[in-house]
């Protein structure tokens, strides 16, 4: 396990995970499946799109595709024989999903009362996500938690996608601080995965859309939580 390891918490599961270290000082937080619960949004609009081009798919297939980003959804699409370009398929998937981002979608348990745990203790926080701000803006300032971040950063004004640690340096370097001293809490492997590799603090976070990573994220991870309360 990571070497800067402090105190042991036990998790209902009986899984020992360790705390966060003293030397980070920013938090770099992804938002779908980390910060908010939009699992089931997604699948609801990827249902609609499916449903327009005359395809109907399962309850599996579509937990699959709503954990996609842009890029990899549209390869989900062709393969189903649905073409769109990827402005076009942007332009669509964003238009269903800016009303629910503004009225319906809510944060995870914890997750208000740990970041102003943290803007209290002076650390810096930070957005990085694939969601356009059109998205992310309008469900964190619902929510009441807008004002706590410092900065914003997105995939598309980091030129790649999360299984490059190109949005989380970028990040780092929009909030003054070396990566070794930034933690990344991210709900996908393929993050813990990047960000690790340049040398941040990685914490997973369980999400049901991507349940099927679980163990995998729990084994790339540095700390492993269920519910951010478990770090209140």
């Amino acid at each position: 396990m990571h070497s800067n390891r402090r105190s042991l918490k036990r998790l209902s599961f009986s899984e020992v995970v360790y705390m966060i270290p003293d030397n980070i000082e920013a938090y770099i937080f992804d938002l779908d499946g980390t910060l908010i619960d939009s699992n089931g949004v997604w699948k609801e609009i990827d249902r609609l799109i499916f449903e327009k081009n005359n395809v109907s798919l399962s309850d599996t297939e579509l937990n699959a595709a709503a954990a996609m980003n842009y890029s990899d959804f549209l390869g989900f699409l062709r393969s189903y024989g649905i073409v769109y370009t990827l402005d076009e398929l942007k332009s669509e998937l964003d238009g269903y999903a800016v009303i629910k981002y503004s009225s319906e979608i809510k944060l995870k348990s914890g997750v208000k009362e740990y970041v102003d745990k943290l803007k209290k203790a002076g650390k810096k926080i930070f957005l990085a996500t694939a969601s356009p701000e059109k998205l992310y803006a309008p469900v964190l300032k619902n929510n009441g938690v807008y004002g706590y971040f410092d900065g914003f950063v997105t995939t598309e004004e980091a030129g790649a996608e999360k299984d490059c640690p190109d949005i989380y340096l970028l990040a780092a370097k929009k909030c003054g601080e070396e990566p070794h001293n930034c933690a990344v809490f991210e709900d996908i492997l393929s993050g813990i995965k990047s960000a690790k590799s340049v040398g941040m603090f990685t914490v997973g976070v369980y999400d049901s859309c991507s349940a099927d990573e679980a163990d995998s994220i729990k084994n790339a991870a540095d700390m492993y939580i269920m519910d951010f309360k478990e770090l209140l």
